[in-house]
């Protein structure tokens, strides 16, 4: 197995051999083909605490679901100073209603993040990663979906669609956390193409690449990708091998 290493990533834990030339030609090729597969006009979704609060409701939760919340939710509390204002029993109460699974800890969090925001910030979302994760409710995922989606910045955030897809793709090792895969992918992919990553792979985990029985067969990718090729397996995966 090769041992060249880029920054603190090692090419070690990887189940194929590929240098990381090879790699990063690769990965730009896949990020073109999911680019043409699946546009997309409009990568903001609104205003980075609109999308703050969609990525609060969105944890464990189906899109269309999340979507219909959270269109909900701003049609009845308007703003960031209504929000704040509202007490955190009524929130939990509006997404109980609304069929939000973990509603209690979200409506906590969409309020006490609300008034820090608010008082801390002046009422604008910080555009600082290690800023973000520091509110309540925003882990590296749901602040890296704030700098894509919100402020347009480059940012990579790691999903289950993301993590699973990286790892099959042989752009990350099989079993490194999903920190990790964020860095194998900004190492592999042109810093310009970042914020095309993630909505794109969604697209594909859903169509394709799904968690149980991928469509391998009907794969733009599968020439470019080992795990149709029998070079990463679900036992990798797993960490069973």
């Amino acid at each position: 197995m090769a041992k060249a290493k880029s920054g603190s990533l090692s090419l070690e834990k990887f189940t194929f051999d590929e240098s990381w030339e090879e790699k990063r030609k690769r990965a730009e090729r896949i990020v073109e083909i999911l680019m043409e597969t699946y546009p997309r006009e409009k990568l903001l979704i609104g205003d980075p605490y609109r999308t703050l609060v969609h990525c609060i409701i969105s944890q464990r939760m189906r899109d269309e679901v999340t979507y219909k919340v959270w269109e909900r939710l701003f049609e009845k509390y308007r703003d960031i100073q209504v929000i704040a204002s509202t007490p955190i029993g009524e929130m939990q109460e509006f997404l109980r209603k609304n069929g939000v699974g973990l509603w209690k800890t979200k409506g906590e969090w969409i309020v006490k993040a609300s008034r820090i925001i608010l008082e801390k910030y002046g009422g604008r979302v910080p555009d600082d990663i290690g800023e973000l994760m520091r509110l309540p409710g925003i882990g590296r995922k749901c602040a890296n979906i704030v700098l894509a989606y919100g402020f347009g910045r480059q940012a990579i955030p790691v999903d289950t669609h993301v993590n699973r897809i990286s790892k099959r793709l042989g752009l990350a090792p099989p079993r490194v956390q999903p920190e990790k895969v964020e860095e194998y992918l900004a190492e592999l992919i042109p810093r310009e193409k970042w914020i095309y990553v993630n909505h794109a792979m969604v697209n594909h985990g859903k169509r394709i690449c799904n968690p149980i029985r991928p469509k391998c067969e009907n794969c733009p990718l599968r020439e470019l990708c080992p795990y149709a090729k029998g070079m990463v397996t679900d036992e990798d995966l797993k960490g069973r091998r």
